[in-house]
C-alpha cells in the first residue's frame, strides 16, 4: 500500500519560522503549531509529511537512487543528471553544487531535503503528545517512527558531508540558523540512538495500510549500514576490530528476527525489481512510489528505457564471473569475441547488452542505447518481450524502490564478520545464500580473510548493481581513489571520457555554497 502520501500537504503547513509574534490573532486560513496538534488524524498527517520528504529529489525522488550510480565505474550520466558526472568527473564543487541537468544539484538539495525531514520530524516529536484522545501505544510507535526517519536523514548528511549541525527541536531560524557544525561523531551517535530507540518499540511487521512504515528490522539494518561505515576503512584507519564486530553485531540482529519480520531473498532476482513483487520478503524498507495519484510516481522506466542517464559501462560487465564461478581469465566459458556470454545470470538480469533483446528487438552497439551500448533493465518494466506501455513522462512508474533488502543484510553481516573474525562458517552461508539464489557456484572452501573480502566486495558489486549503493561502497573501502581515476568505456572498449579523483577532497562532499551564505559558521570541508 502506498500510505506516505495520506494527506501530506497538511504537513507542509506547519514548517514555518519566526513572525507569528507579531500578530495577535490566530489565523484561520492555515494549520499553526499551537491548532495543529489536536487529533490522531493530523497526527499521522504529521508523520505522512516527514516520510514524504523521502521522495524528494535530494533523496530517492525522481531517478537519484539511478543516477548515483553513475559516479561509480558501473555507469555513465552523460547529461550530468542531477550534478552526478561533475561528480564522476571530480570536478564538483560548493559553488556548483546546485547545478545539474532536470533536477536541482543533488549535494544541494539533499542538505535541503535531510534538514527539511529532521524539521518535520522534530515538530511530531515535540508535540505529539499533546494530541487528546490518541492511543498511547499509536503515539509511542508514531515517535518510533519520526525518530527513525530523522536517523535516516542524519545518516546521509554525515555519511556524504561529515559533521553537520545537530538539531533536535522544532525548527526555529532565531535559534538553529547560525549553528555550527557538530563532529561528525556526534551525529553518528545521535543516529545510534535514535535508531535503538525506535527499534525497541517498532514491530518487526505491519499488514494491511500500514505496509511501507518503518519497523523494527528497519532500524536495526539501518544501524547495521552506519556502523559497517563507520567500521570500514574510510572511517576506521586504525582497523579497530571492536567496530567491525559491532557492525557484524548489528545485522545478525536483523538476521535474529528475520523468521518473525518475516525475511528472505525472493526467488527470482529480476522479479524481485517489478511492481508486481514489491513489498515481499526481500523489503526491510523502501520508498513507496504510486501512480495513483498525480506527481508520486518515480520516473526510473522513462531513465532506464528513454534516457539512458544510467547507462552501465564494460568496466561492470568485465566484473561479472563466469557462470562457472570463476573470472574471465581463469574460465574456458569465456568467449573473448563475445565477453557477454555466459556470464553470472544476474548480469541479464541487470543489463541490456549488444546482442540482447531490448522489448521485442535486438540491440546493437548504438541503438536503442547510444550513450554505451548498454541499458538498464532492472527497476524497470521493460524486458525483452514487446511491451507497448512505452512510458515517456516523468513520475509514471511505481515500482517501490529499495532503500534497504534482505541481501544486504546478509552481505553487510558477512563483510563485517569476515574482518572481526575471518571467514567462518556463517560468513560463507551468508554470501552463498545470495549466491545459491543466483544459481551460481558456492565459495571454495579455504579462503583467507583477505581472499574473502575480495569476493565479498565483488559480489557486493553485481548484486547491487544498477541501485545506487555502490558509490558508498568505494568511499568507505577508500578504493574510489583507484577505481575513479581513468578512463571509462563503452560495450566496444572506446574510452568515453576520463575521470578523476582526488583523494584528500572528493571522499566528502562540500557544504553547498547556497548554505554557507546563509550560514557563515558551517565550516567547509578540506580542499573545497
Amino acid at each position: 500500500m502506498k500510505f506516505i502520501h495520506y494527506s501530506y500537504i497538511l504537513f507542509g503547513l506547519l514548517i514555518f519560522t519566526g513572525c507569528g509574534h507579531l500578530l495577535d490573532v490566530t489565523p484561520n486560513d492555515r494549520y499553526t503549531p499551537d491548532t495543529f496538534w489536536d487529533s490522531e488524524k493530523k497526527a499521522m498527517a504529521g508523520l505522512a509529511g516527514a516520510y514524504d520528504v523521502l521522495t524528494a529529489n535530494g533523496m530517492y525522488g525522481y531517478a537519484t537512487p539511478l543516477w548515483e550510480e553513475t559516479a561509480t565505474p558501473n555507469a555513465y550520466n552523460y547529461d550530468n543528471s542531477a550534478g552526478f558526472n561533475l561528480i564522476a568527473l571530480g570536478t564538483h564543487s560548493a559553488t556548483n553544487a546546485g547545478t545539474g541537468n532536470i533536477v536541482t544539484g543533488v549535494i544541494a538539495a539533499r542538505w535541503e531535503n535531510c534538514y527539511t525531514g529532521i524539521g518535520r520530524c522534530n515538530e511530531l516529536l515535540a508535540n505529539i503528545d499533546r494530541v487528546p484522545q490518541m492511543p498511547a501505544e499509536l503515539k509511542a510507535r508514531a515517535k518510533a517512527e519520526a525518530q527513525f526517519l530523522r536517523a535516516l536523514f542524519y545518516s546521509h548528511l554525515a555519511t556524504y558531508y561529515g559533521g553537520a549541525p545537530l538539531i533536535l527541536d522544532p525548527p526555529n531560524l532565531d535559534t538553529q540558523g547560525k549553528l555550527p557544525r557538530n563532529p561528525r561523531s556526534e551525529v553518528v551517535a545521535q543516529v545510534i540512538k535514535d535508531l535503538d530507540e525506535a527499534a525497541a518499540v517498532l514491530p518487526p511487521k505491519y499488514a494491511g495500510n500500514d505496509i511501507g512504515r518503518a519497523t523494527k528490522g528497519a532500524a536495526l539494518a539501518l544501524k547495521a549500514r552506519m556502523l559497517l561505515f563507520e567500521a570500514s576503512p574510510l572511517n576506521n584507519p586504525s582497523n579497530d576490530i571492536a567496530k567491525w564486530t559491532a557492525a557484524a553485531a548489528a545485522a545478525k540482529a536483523v538476521m535474529d528476527i528475520a523468521t518473525a519480520a518475516g525475511y528472505g531473498l525472493y526467488p527470482n532476482y529480476r522479479q524481485l525489481f517489478m511492481p508486481a513483487n514489491e513489498n515481499k520478503q526481500e523489503t526491510v524498507f523502501d520508498i513507496q512510489y504510486t501512480i495513483s495519484q498525480p506527481g508520486y510516481g518515480s520516473s526510473f522506466d522513462l531513465i532506464c528505457r528513454q534516457y539512458n542517464t544510467n547507462a552501465p559501462l564494460r568496466n561492470l560487465i568485465e566484473d561479472y564471473l563466469m557462470d562457472d564461478g570463476l573470472p574471465a581469465s581463469q574460465s574456458p566459458r569465456y568467449s573473448a569475441a563475445n565477453i557477454h556470454l555466459n556470464r553470472d545470470p544476474r548480469m541479464y538480469q541487470t543489463l541490456v547488452y549488444p546482442g540482447d533483446t531490448y522489448i521485442g528487438a535486438v540491440t546493437t552497439a548504438t541503438a536503442p542505447f547510444k550513450q554505451t551500448g548498454y541499458g538498464l533493465k532492472k527497476y524497470s518494466i521493460y524486458d525483452k518481450e514487446p511491451n507497448s506501455n512505452l512510458i515517456n513522462q516523468a513520475a509514471r512508474s511505481e515500482i517501490n524502490y529499495m532503500v534497504i533488502r534482505y541481501a544486504d543484510v546478509l552481505l553487510m553481516y558477512a563483510e563485517a564478520q569476515n574482518e572481526a573474525a575471518g571467514p567462518d562458517a556463517s560468513v560463507y552461508k551468508a554470501v552463498d545464500t545470495i549466491r545459491g539464489r543466483a544459481s551460481m557456484p558456492k565459495y571454495k572452501p579455504g579462503l583467507t580473510k583477505d581472499e574473502m573480502r575480495a569476493a565479498i566486495r565483488q559480489e557486493r558489486r553485481v548484486e547491487f548493481a544498477g541501485e545506487g549503493l555502490y558509490y558508498n561502497d568505494i568511499r568507505r573501502w577508500k578504493t574510489a581513489e583507484t577505481v575513479m581515476n581513468g578512463p571509462i568505456h563503452n560495450s566496444q572498449g572506446a574510452a568515453i571520457v576520463t575521470r578523476s579523483f582526488n583523494k584528500d577532497r572528493d571522499y566528502w562532499w562540500p557544504v553547498p555554497h547556497t548554505q554557507r551564505e546563509l550560514n557563515p559558521n558551517l565550516e567547509q570541508n578540506l580542499n573545497y
